[in-house]
């Protein structure tokens, strides 16, 4: 993959995100405290917040040129977004969830319904509705439906914030097999260092909306 983030620019509260980089591993961490601006940045990729400037493209499609005030929407950027606190339709089903604006097939036949669900280990869960899901298998599922939009990109908001010692194991191992069954590349926003150790390539380090280094994450977190 080659994400281009360059001249980015976006005031918020405390200080302005800024950030130029160009990312080409498939599995890259974004670390930092809270309020480092991290995910600001996922949300300006995503194209949920507009920069004040920036030019970005994945793989040489332009997503956004604040010269020419051009910007993809976001239902046509094919971004898989896996936001920080719970984003599932209370009211419906599992399957109903997984299964809005989705027929379950994509056209390379790589992101089939059950595959998902298989991978994921949620088949058991498709009837249930999500109010009685626990955190781990609401987690889940949240990944489920960014799969199933057959996203070029996933990017994951602290996807393993508020899960016990034994979920978090779970759903770590299934991130690390992720990419290797499914070929998606990710964005992998964390404040913990063995999380972006264990699953990631790449690191950068994020303070304060600048990046201050970037490498392996087991040398620069380790």
């Amino acid at each position: 993959m080659k994400l281009a983030i360059r001249q980015l620019s976006l005031r918020l509260q405390q200080f302005t995100l800024g950030v130029d980089v160009d990312l080409q591993h498939a599995r890259t961490a974004i670390f930092g405290p809270s309020g480092a601006g991290k995910t600001s940045l996922l949300e300006t990729i995503a194209g949920l917040r507009k920069p004040d400037t920036a030019n970005i493209s994945f793989n040489d499609r332009l997503f956004d040129d604040s010269s020419r005030n051009y910007s993809l929407p976001v239902r046509l950027r094919r971004l898989g977004y896996v936001p920080q606190y719970d984003s599932l339709f209370p009211h419906l089903s599992v399957r109903r969830n997984l299964l809005y604006g989705s027929d379950g097939k994509s056209k390379d036949g790589t992101l089939e319904f059950h595959h998902i669900t298989d991978f994921l280990e949620i088949g058991h869960l498709l009837d249930r509705h999500v109010r009685t899901l626990s955190r781990g298998e609401n987690q889940r599922v949240v990944i489920a439906r960014a799969l199933l939009s057959a996203p070029q990109l996933l990017l994951l908001d602290e996807p393993l914030t508020s899960l016990d010692a034994k979920l978090k194991t779970t759903i770590l191992h299934q991130l690390q097999a992720l990419h290797r069954e499914f070929g998606i590349p990710m964005l992998f926003v964390t404040h913990d260092a063995a999380e972006a150790i264990a699953i990631c390539e790449d690191v950068l380090l994020l303070h304060a909306g600048r990046i201050t280094a970037r490498g392996e994450p087991a040398k620069l977190l380790g």
